[in-house]
């Protein structure tokens, strides 16, 4: 099995692509800023396919040398709260630039549904990314996906310790089971490049309501929820729904179903219970 450099190999979808790369027989270049304290995050099963190499995207540390050892690379490392036109942008092109020159075979990029269209600083930085995966000669896919539920989950913590939540209701979004995106992108790296495969999606589109109520139930609180409006033009694309994927609702983890297995409790829903309770 050929060996692959996973950029971000600490982070939510990092790590879970470390441990089903490894899991499924590749030969895992696991990449960190620290890689002597990240050999302690896992999670494979088989800890011997998995090894930590020092690679600092900022910096420029690295790069290379990791690149020039894989066949294929997972640029999986982003800042959503940092830097990203340092790490998602210019640290694209690095590992780009590093990727001809070695010849990688495969440069896998996982991407965000809605980039090119919610005028989001970040997503804009996403999408810039993007533009430069797809003008580089190596091979590659990008594969965007919805909004993991540990992602909707640290949002909704900011506000969980309020009294009162005040949050934009009405916007939607479909969030996906991080591991279902590393399951999707392991079946993308064993296959040819693509360019652009197919987008993943969790399995229904949600308001922020919806998914504010049910964090809340699950996590025991009783705190009132009040609608706040947000002008401008990323809550009305969030509101209109350009952040899902309806026909690509390919996910099985409901946002229930994660929620219990992060905080304990049932996988129904209220009002799946309402409904059965009045048949």
């Amino acid at each position: 099995m050929s060996d692959v450099l996973v950029t971000g190999a600490t982070g939510t979808l990092g790590g879970a692509l470390v441990a089903q790369l490894a899991d499924d027989g590749w030969r895992v270049l696991a990449a960190s800023r620290t890689p002597t304290e990240a050999s302690a995050v896992g999670g494979a099963s088989d800890a011997d396919a998995v090894e930590w190499v020092e690679l600092d995207l900022v910096e420029g540390v690295g790069i290379e040398r990791g690149v020039k050892r894989a066949d294929a690379v997972v640029h999986a490392a982003t800042a959503p709260r940092g830097d990203a036109e340092v790490v998602d942008v210019r640290g694209t092109e690095r590992l780009l630039d590093a990727a001809a020159s070695a010849s990688v075979e495969h440069f896998l990029y996982p991407s965000i549904v809605g980039v090119d269209a919610i005028p989001f600083s970040y997503y804009e930085r996403k999408r810039e990314a993007e533009r430069a995966v797809e003008a580089s000669p190596v091979p590659s896919t990008v594969l965007r996906a919805t909004q993991f539920h540990a992602f909707v989950a640290d949002i909704l913590g900011l506000v969980a310790k309020l009294p009162v939540w005040p949050l934009p209701t009405e916007l939607r979004a479909q969030p996906v089971d991080h591991r279902e995106v590393a399951d999707a992108l392991v079946d993308r790296l064993a296959g040819e490049p693509v360019d652009r495969a197919d987008p993943v999606g969790g399995p229904a589109v949600r308001t922020l309501g919806e998914l504010a109520r049910a964090y809340r139930e699950a996590r025991g609180l009783r705190r009132p929820i009040v609608r706040v409006p947000v002008p401008g033009g990323v809550a009305r694309e969030f509101r209109n729904g350009t952040a899902t994927c309806p026909d690509r609702a390919v996910g099985a983890v409901t946002w229930e179903s994660w929620l219990a297995e992060k905080y304990g409790g049932s996988t129904e829903s209220a009002a799946e219970r309402a409904g059965a309770h009045s048949g």
